[in-house]
């Protein structure tokens, strides 16, 4: 049963950080899609066991992103890709911080970053990792929490 609850949780996971899930069905039906059997009320006990959050826009995010979403909402002016290299573009003085909160949301195809004054270097897995954690900051970046 753990292991079963542990790799739904994961998928989970990964559908928040891939998408903009605003329902709790929503969820459900995308968990479905990747085979999971589940309910509803499975999901409403996965969400309070994650600490998932919603933001203002009414899109769940992931406890371990909440500190990212500050920093990439305040901070971050712009970002670019090249392969599998992100460049994060940053107010100036704020970089350290930025990484520091991307190296803390544990994203699993993300190697690590470095920082300068305004500007970040990220590494990813692959092209196609880069893009998804480019999806995440844009998500982020245009999004701010529930009061």
């Amino acid at each position: 049963m753990v292991k079963r609850r542990n790799n739904r949780q994961d998928a989970i996971r990964d559908v928040v950080r891939g998408q903009s899930i605003r329902t709790q069905k929503a969820l459900v039906d995308q968990l479905q899609a990747l085979g999971f059997n589940c309910t509803q009320a499975t999901v409403s006990r996965d969400i309070a066991d994650m600490g998932l959050r919603k933001l203002q826009e009414g899109i769940y995010v992931l406890a371990e992103d909440l500190h990212l979403q500050r920093m990439v909402s305040e901070f971050v002016t712009n970002i670019d890709q090249a392969g599998n290299l992100i460049v994060i573009h940053s107010q100036p003085g704020t970089a350290p911080g930025v990484a520091a909160a991307v190296d803390a949301a544990s994203l699993p195809e993300i190697k690590g970053s470095v920082a300068g004054n305004d500007t970040v270097l990220v590494v990813a897995d692959d092209m196609e990792a880069a893009e998804d954690f480019v999806s995440l900051i844009n998500k982020l970046r245009n999004s701010t929490l529930m009061k």
